[in-house]
């Protein structure tokens, strides 16, 4: 079922701080973003459902469960060209700013906002570093878990998704859950193994006036879990 879900959205808050100024991708940059989107479909064989909620380019923020370091990559290509573009994942600057192929694919075509996580400083949060660099325009793709679980169940959530959200209450927050990515690049491995695999899109949520943060960790947890299930 395809159908597009019609939540009604809290009042907007505040956009967030102006981010730095946008850079336009190069055109070795933009052709290269399109091979990979191609590639990573290729390699992942996967498969796009939407379930009550359609592709927009509204500002957004898509969170997954977490099995494979391909998880941002795969999401990312899943995406229409239109979103993509408008979306950046969130990955760890330890894994991505290794080597010099990896630091260029993240820095000049996922645009991916990096985040420390070796030495998160008291008086730099990631939260509002995320937030100033998305300001009206950008969307986000994070992994509320973390760290990558063993793809058999999704982990508890962390706190990063709560904070985003309750600064930034008038985003919507898009449920998605990734089946299989673990097999087509498993832990440890180098070189993926094409295998098919499912991306499902769930209808988008909020975080609920004076909802508590547990709480509502816990539901958007099991927004992403009910996915998983559905056939």
């Amino acid at each position: 079922m395809n159908r597009e879900s019609h939540s009604p959205a809290p009042a907007p808050a505040p956009a967030a701080a102006a981010a730095e100024p946008d850079r336009q991708q190069t055109t070795p940059a933009w052709l290269m973003a399109h091979v990979l989107a191609f590639t990573a479909k290729l390699m992942s064989g996967f498969t796009t459902r939407w379930i009550d909620c359609q592709p927009d380019t509204c500002q957004r923020i898509y969170f997954a469960n977490h099995t494979s370091h391909l998880d941002a990559v795969v999401l990312w290509a899943a995406l229409p060209p239109d979103v993509r573009a408008v979306t950046r994942p969130v990955a760890a600057k330890d894994y991505w700013l290794k080597g010099p192929v990896r630091r260029y694919l993240a820095n000049n075509v996922f645009k991916a906002l990096l985040i420390d996580r070796l030495n998160i400083k008291v008086h730099q949060s990631p939260v509002d570093e995320l937030l100033r660099a998305i300001a009206d325009k950008y969307s986000l793709i994070v992994f509320p878990e973390g760290g990558r679980s063993s793809g058999e169940e999704v982990g508890e959530f962390k706190s990063g998704l709560y904070y985003l959200s309750k600064k930034r209450p008038d985003l919507e927050l898009v449920p998605v859950h990734m089946d299989n990515l673990n097999r087509v690049l498993p832990r440890g491995e180098v070189l993926p193994v094409p295998l098919l695999s499912c991306i499902t899109f769930g209808p988008p949520i909020w975080l609920q006036r004076d909802e508590p943060k547990t709480a509502f960790l816990r539901r958007a947890r099991e927004a992403v879990v009910r996915l998983k299930e559905i056939e």
